[in-house]
């Protein structure tokens, strides 16, 4: 029972977040914004909801170390997946905009200082709020390197995207209902997932949770990058990425109710982390090279081939 009330949730987290992308994307497009910071911002932030969703009501249940998994998890799918996806289904990716030199060091930065807070074994108020400065920071950036749009491209934009307030309204409140409550069932039967099988909270989490909430990204990007728009997808991943660090974990460290929001130990957590890591410096450095390729993508599902391979071997050990 508990498998088919987790579908049912993560589908429910999956659909809310659609909801609440769509009509954040309409805004967006309503208000001028450009079409990368769309894909970095509002895409990513939506996207990034069914992670903060999860990782708030693991939290709340006291399971500080599924919160910490899933932000993780979901880290090394948008990398070691959904972009590996994106390089193997399109056709001649030349992006716009150059990602090594502007944005790829804002997904580096976040996970160096994650590794930094957690060698005290915890992420205290402090450093939530370091984190979200940081996102803070990011949000600003992408603001200032904007590119201005001309008042034709604003109105040809406006046209392909009908809005309306009400409709708008009602869909984010119809989405907000759909994310909180998918985001508490599915921490719960993944719960009961694990203590069926005798499996760690930490494993479920960065496994079926994580690939769950990364749904998302990757039908987003997925879709974006078949329809020519490779920017808003690249940008998605890497905004989302960052999401994960700074809101997942920074949100879910202020909303605890313990005096350590977080504990953790690196130990436990080395070769999650570890993988991220080096899935971070992949991205890096393809972005440098502008390796948008199919060998590329799949160096990157061998190296989630690694990493199912060792959390499945942690489960024996």
């Amino acid at each position: 029972m508990d498998f088919v009330i987790f579908i049912l949730a993560i589908g429910a987290l999956i659909a809310g977040a659609d909801f609440i992308i769509n009509q954040s994307e309409r805004i967006a497009i309503r208000f001028n914004i450009p079409e990368f910071i769309i894909g970095a911002t509002v895409i990513a932030l939506g996207t990034s909801l069914p992670e903060i969703a999860a990782s708030m009501a693991a939290t709340f249940n006291d399971k500080p170390e599924m919160a910490i998994a899933n932000a993780i998890g979901s880290n090394i799918f948008n990398i070691t997946l959904v972009l590996a996806f994106i390089f193997i289904i399109t056709k001649n990716i030349n992006p716009n905009r150059n990602f090594f030199a502007k944005d790829t060091t804002w997904a580096l930065v976040p996970v160096m200082l994650f590794i930094l807070m957690a060698i005290d074994g915890e992420i205290n108020r402090i450093d939530a709020l370091l984190l979200l400065v940081l996102m803070f920071a990011y949000i600003l950036f992408l603001l200032n390197d904007a590119p201005i749009l001309g008042n034709e491209d604003i109105e040809e934009i406006k046209k392909e995207n009908s809005f309306n307030w009400i409709k708008s309204i009602f869909m984010f409140m119809v989405g907000f209902i759909f994310v909180v409550g998918g985001a508490h069932f599915t921490v719960e039967s993944a719960s009961g997932i694990a203590t069926d099988f005798g499996i760690s909270d930490r494993v479920i989490a960065i496994i079926l949770i994580s690939f769950g909430t990364s749904l998302p990204e990757l039908v987003v990007s997925v879709v974006a990058s078949l329809k020519g728009k490779v920017d808003m997808a690249i940008g998605n991943i890497i905004g989302s990425n960052l999401a994960n660090i700074t809101l997942v974990i920074g949100i879910s460290a202020l909303v605890s109710k313990n005096p350590m929001p977080i504990d953790l130990t690196l130990r436990t957590t080395a070769f999650d982390v570890a993988t991220m890591t080096v899935a971070t410096i992949m991205l890096i450095y393809i972005t440098a090279n502008k390796l948008y390729s199919k060998p590329a993508g799949i160096s990157l599902l061998i190296l989630l081939a690694i990493f199912l391979q060792g959390t499945y071997h942690s489960l024996s050990i």
